[in-house]
């Protein structure tokens, strides 16, 4: 890991807390998730960035970087101003006035994909794209958990698990006249976003890797039996996409899928440091000051309070990584105005002093952008831009 001095000089004159990207990790990142993708286009997971800037330069930098997948349908046109094509959001959108704006930025050329897993969402994108005299384009996802005898290996995500229940949607969807079936979705989230190396968890890893490769030709089966079947129906399917930064070997071998998505990856964030068959740079941290020594061995810090969302445990609260030999104060953990850390390790000499930065890193990606205005973005050892997140940018979806 890069050292303490080299993030600290670079942000020395600075006003903490700030937020920061180094860009010789993100391109490194990229370059790995490329590799991993291997022949299938990356679309780029903007949830996990938040950053316009940061994303165009995903795109520009690769051509095997081919559109962005969103959480929300504000969040594509917005992009969408900003120049950006080729949008699939992942969610689905039934509030009428976000679905006017889809039809809006549709009307003036934008490509973007609505989400659909049910009649529901498709009555609902008709009545709207049927007033506003808009033709609009939809995705299906398909649920691609591994459902067992008391355990649902995988997210509760799509109802859609079995070829009819896709088409009784695609049949909804081609009664509208108004909506056309382009795309499928299969996002494999036990594969992606669960770690199976995490260290103390030997048996737990080992059942987590026994259900991943059953689960793996069980999903891919699934997937590949309802594209099958929609194109057999007569569905105009241009894209199947599938993956997650987690799961781009195994989905890039599956042959009814046309793309990868991936996303955390590019920052790395805690949560994806301990898989078997990757690892990948800690590029996205951000550092707080230094404001207390309540006692030796001790320092706490001004706020810090970014725990990642889903099932509240330890895992999901910031890592102290720099200066080395911190950690949290387990029964304080980290606050909203001040995060208490333990160097019990270090010598009083070694400890940061008042005022001074210790680097974080959050335990998800793109969720630490939701904290600050802007990420600083950080090439040999100096910052070479200036980032607004959507914060940043005025941007509130969810």
């Amino acid at each position: 890991m890069t050292t303490y001095q080299y993030y600290r000089q670079a942000i020395a004159d600075e006003t903490l807390p700030v937020a920061l990207v180094d860009m010789d990790m993100f391109d490194a990142n990229l370059k790995a998730l490329l590799a991993q993708a291997g022949d299938k286009p990356l679309r780029i997971a903007a949830k996990s960035v938040r950053c316009p800037a940061l994303l165009r330069h995903a795109l520009d930098s690769d051509p095997r970087c081919q559109g962005l997948m969103c959480f929300h349908a504000r969040e594509a046109c917005a992009l969408a101003e900003q120049g950006f094509d080729d949008l699939l959001v992942a969610y689905p959108t039934v509030q009428a006035a976000d679905i006017r704006a889809v039809c809006a930025a549709v009307r003036d050329g934008h490509r973007i994909l609505l989400m659909v897993d049910c009649a529901a969402h498709v009555e609902a994108l008709a009545r709207v794209a049927r007033d506003e005299q808009v033709t609009l384009p939809l995705c299906l996802d398909v649920d691609m958990s591994w459902h067992l005898p008391g355990l649902n290996f995988g997210v509760y995500r799509s109802p859609v698990r079995e070829v009819e229940q896709a088409l009784v949607v695609y049949r909804a969807i081609e009664a509208s006249g108004c909506l056309r079936l382009e795309g499928v979705m299969g996002y494999e989230a036990q594969i992606a976003g669960v770690g199976d190396a995490v260290p103390g968890q030997g048996l737990k890893n080992r059942v987590v890797r026994w259900l991943k490769r059953g689960a793996i030709p069980r999903l891919q089966q699934r997937r590949a039996a309802v594209v099958q079947a929609l194109r057999d129906a007569g569905a105009p399917l241009v894209l199947v996409n599938g993956g997650g930064t987690g799961s781009l070997d195994s989905t890039r071998h599956d042959p009814s899928v046309t793309e990868v998505t991936a996303g955390s990856g590019l920052f790395a964030p805690t949560l994806f440091d301990h898989y078997v068959r990757y690892r990948y740079a800690p590029a996205a941290m951000f550092a707080l000051e230094v404001a207390r020594q309540p006692d030796a061995g001790r320092v706490t810090c001004l706020g810090g309070g970014y725990i990642a969302s889903g099932s509240a445990s330890p895992p999901k609260a910031p890592l102290p990584v720099l200066p080395p030999g911190l950690s949290l104060e387990p029964n304080e953990g980290a606050g909203e105005v001040q995060t208490p850390l333990r160097g019990h390790a270090l010598r009083d000499q070694d400890l940061p002093g008042i005022g001074e930065p210790v680097f974080f890193r959050h335990a998800k990606a793109g969720e630490l952008c939701e904290r600050f205005n802007t990420l600083l973005l950080i090439r040999d050892g100096q910052i070479e831009a200036r980032g607004p997140t959507y914060r940043g940018l005025g941007w509130q979806f969810i």
